[in-house]
């Protein structure tokens, strides 16, 4: 039995990512517009993720990326607030831990960033991710705050970062 390990995302990686989260996209159900679904930054993920104050980390298993969540300034609000950005998982990650662990590392680099909060957004029907944001300490919020672009995601959630 191999033990998935979360690492920084590598130049190799771009194409498995992108595929991660288009697939899980689409097994959600969720639209392909107005969604991550078609970021440019997708197909690149590595070099979107090189700037200052931003880290992509993968998990994976047998030389598989089984999934990933990134950290990034949130538009408009650079300065204190974070987003945490396109975690996804495939079935065979789920149910594992990762999630908490993925989310952990994401937001350990947030803290040493200098963030103060973590912002994400998500979709109703993403419920099983609800409930780990929720278990981790994000709180719902009635309308979105910084500029992402995602008019489809109607769910938004904020953590202090501690």
């Amino acid at each position: 039995m191999s033990t998935p390990k979360i690492r920084e995302i590598q130049p190799e990686d771009n194409q498995q990512v992108a595929s991660v989260v288009r697939e899980v996209l689409m097994e959600m159900g969720a639209p392909k517009v107005g969604t991550a679904y078609e970021d440019v930054a997708l197909d690149d993920m590595y070099n979107t993720y090189r700037d200052d104050r931003k880290e992509y980390f993968v998990v994976e298993e047998k030389g598989k990326i089984i999934g990933g969540a990134g950290i990034a300034p949130l538009p408009g609000l650079e300065e204190k607030v974070c987003e945490l950005q396109k975690m996804y998982f495939l079935p065979e990650a789920r149910g594992k831990g990762l999630g908490v662990k993925i989310m952990d590392t994401c937001l350990q680099f947030a803290k040493e960033q200098g963030f103060e909060q973590c912002y994400i957004e998500t979709l109703p029907y993403m419920k099983d991710a609800r409930r780990l944001y929720t278990k981790t300490g994000f709180k719902s919020l009635d309308s979105p705050i910084g500029n992402t672009g995602h008019y489809s995601c109607t769910m938004w959630m904020l953590k202090d970062v501690d």
